[in-house]
């Protein structure tokens, strides 16, 4: 369920609060994966940007909070009617059946005073008959005007149920989307930052001169760096042997001496044929790294002179703090305080994984949904299905990509259908 355990950086609040007026257009990196990007599209490292500065980029007609509640308002006021409509010719219904009955006694009776009368009533009986005829016929009509009312106001108020869960749903979906387009776009410039620093001439001179002092210097180049930039815990220089020899918060972060050799992102920045591509491990908690919270690591290789075609000399790894990004996002779905006890919002891989989740499930649990794999593949789109012991709106987002970086992850956001009850 949505809640507010989540201890968001002030850089994406501002992300957050944004996020009603734009959206981000950032889709499947898997661990140690290589990403191609342009060189020209790589912002320049002495002008940071924050997340909040990312321009906005249309996504089509969204609904918002304020939208969908006057729709649903709508909805409601149109099924009160309907309630009241229904109401009306009930008792309508019932009068008409009063006067019907008090007809019927009429014409017993009138049935009466003719056999009492004789030859001289016979006349009025058969006025009595055809009043009695009358009201039989009158009664026909009356019980299946109940009846087709019945099943007329049955049917309006499914149509109007499902019609209001269909336009929950699809604004459940545009969040959904906007979430995963937020993360694929910060996690985009997460390339771009890395590519950069690993030019830096501190990291190319602590790999060809490897002294204690370029260690320190390169140690205190990525302190300068980091300090400007909130969402990473450090930044980690490797030789080729795997061994990191420097990183930018020693005091917080113990981290050199130790191997990554054996990592996803280390292989994968040194698999890579150039300094215009780099390297990714996906979310986990390393034992070594940012005191073992959970962390995507960005990777490119170290190389001559700082050249994209030089020889390689190490790799460096940025270490970005995952939570402060992904649960800020999912917790601040904008979902109305009535909402939130029956919704749950969360990030996963092409395997299920939570990534990240407003029930703080991340890297802990695997989803099995219902009929998971045709979700997956809509694009955008939600299905009805029960899960968690009840009928559940399941609205999926599919990352859809950003400047040719993807993830390949999943937005949901898991609502029970019935709420509106």
């Amino acid at each position: 369920m949505l809640n507010s355990e989540c201890d968001p950086m002030s850089e994406t609040n501002e992300l957050v609060e944004a996020r009603s007026s734009s959206g981000f257009s950032p889709g499947d990196s898997s661990e140690g994966s290589v990403v191609t990007l342009p060189f020209s599209q790589i912002p320049s490292p002495h002008k940071p940007t924050s997340v909040a500065a990312v321009p906005a980029i249309s996504t089509g007609q969204k609904f918002s909070i304020s939208q969908t509640s006057d729709i649903t308002t709508i909805l409601k006021r149109v099924n009160d009617f309907s309630y009241t409509i229904s109401g009306s010719l009930k008792e309508a219904i019932r009068e008409i059946n009063q006067i019907n009955m008090q007809s019927k006694i009429l014409s017993f009776n009138a049935h009466i005073e003719s056999a009492r009368a004789g030859e001289s009533g016979r006349t009025f009986g058969v006025v009595a008959t055809q009043m009695n005829l009358l009201s039989e016929q009158t009664a026909q009509v009356a019980s299946k005007l109940e009846g087709g009312t019945k099943v007329s106001t049955a049917n309006i108020n499914q149509t109007l149920k499902t019609l209001g869960q269909d336009i929950r749903a699809t604004r459940l979906c545009d969040l959904a989307m906007t979430n995963i387009e937020f993360i694929d776009r910060n996690l985009y410039e997460r390339s771009c930052d890395v590519r950069w620093w690993a030019t830096d001439s501190s990291a190319v001179d602590a790999l060809t001169k490897p002294t204690a002092q370029a260690f320190q210097y390169a140690s205190k180049r990525l302190g300068v760096i980091l300090d400007a930039y909130t969402v990473y815990f450090d930044i980690v220089i490797c030789n080729l042997d795997g061994i990191t020899i420097a990183n930018g918060r020693p005091n917080q972060f113990a981290c050199q001496g130790s191997s990554q050799k054996e990592t996803d992102w280390f292989r994968a920045a040194l698999a890579t044929r150039n300094g215009s591509k780099f390297g990714f491990q996906s979310l986990h908690r390393s034992s070594s790294l940012a005191n073992g919270a959970p962390v995507l690591v960005y990777s490119c290789t170290v190389r001559q002179d700082g050249e994209a075609n030089g020889r390689v000399l190490g790799v460096l790894g940025v270490v970005f703090n995952w939570e402060s990004l992904a649960q800020t996002i999912v917790c601040n779905t904008p979902i109305s305080p009535q909402e939130k006890p029956f919704t749950r919002a969360c990030i996963l891989d092409s395997a299920g994984t939570v990534l990240a989740d407003t029930s703080n499930r991340l890297l802990v649990e695997k989803l099995k949904l219902p009929d998971q794999a045709e979700l997956f593949r809509i694009k955008k789109g939600h299905l009805l299905r029960d899960f968690d012991g009840s009928q559940q709106i399941l609205a999926h987002a599919l990352s859809p990509g950003y400047e040719g970086y993807a993830t390949g992850w999943h937005s949901l956001i898991i609502q029970r259908a019935d709420i509106a009850n």
